[in-house]
C-alpha cells in the first residue's frame, strides 16, 4: 500500500490540529492549546487507490520555528494554512514555501494552500483573491477550509496525495514470461 507522509504547517492558531484533527477522527477541537508535533495515521481512498496518510502536526508559535527544517525534511508534500482572519498568518506563506523549496532544494513542490477559518467570514481579512493569487504565483492548489464546518477538508488531503502522485515515476509492470 502507498504511504504518503504529509507536513501541515502555518503560523500559530491558524487551525492547523483542529483541521487534521477534524479530518482524521471526525471531531472539531475547540479549545487551542499550541501543538509541538503530533503524528496520525489513517488509511484513506484518493482516486479508488488506498492510501497510508502520514500526517505531521507542527507547531506554529515562532520558538519552535528552528524545528521547521525538520519536519520538511520528512515531508513528500505539504499543506499551508493560514486564516482567513489573521493577515499576519497570510503574510508567513511566502517564507514557508520558499523554507520548503530551499529544504527540499527544488523549485517547485508538493503543495496545497488552505486559507483556512472560512466559517469566520465576519472576521475575515485576507480575501479570497488573495488566496488564489499567491497560490497561482506558486502554481499550486488553493482551497478556502473550515475545520469547524468541514469545508473542502477531504478535498484539500485528497489533493495534496494528487499531487504528490504527479512527482513519482509510474510503476512499471513487469511482463510476465516464462522460459522452459
Amino acid at each position: 500500500m502507498e504511504e504518503t507522509k504529509i507536513v501541515v504547517i502555518g503560523g500559530g492558531g491558524v487551525g492547523k490540529s483542529a483541521m487534521t484533527i477534524q479530518f482524521l477522527q471526525n471531531y472539531f477541537v475547540t479549545d487551542y492549546d499550541p501543538t509541538i508535533e503530533e503524528s496520525y495515521r489513517k488509511q484513506i481512498l484518493v482516486d479508488n487507490s488506498p492510501v497510508l496518510l502520514d500526517v505531521l502536526d507542527t507547531a506554529g508559535q515562532e520558538e519552535y520555528s528552528a524545528m521547521r527544517e525538520q519536519y520538511m525534511e520528512s515531508g513528500q508534500g505539504f499543506l499551508i494554512v493560514y486564516s482567513i482572519a489573521d493577515t499576519g498568518s497570510f503574510e508567513e506563506v511566502p517564507e514557508l514555501y520558499q523554507t520548503i523549496l530551499r529544504v527540499k532544494d527544488s523549485d517547485k513542490y508538493p503543495t496545497v494552500i488552505c486559507g483556512n477559518k472560512c466559517d469566520l467570514e465576519k472576521l475575515r481579512e485576507v480575501t479570497l483573491n488573495d488566496g488564489k493569487s499567491i497560490a497561482k504565483s506558486y502554481q499550486v492548489p488553493f482551497y478556502e477550509t473550515s475545520a469547524k464546518t468541514m469545508k473542502n477538508l477531504d478535498t484539500v488531503f485528497h489533493q495534496i496525495v494528487r499531487e504528490i502522485r504527479k512527482t513519482q515515476s509510474p510503476i512499471k509492470k513487469r511482463s510476465k514470461c516464462s522460459i522452459l
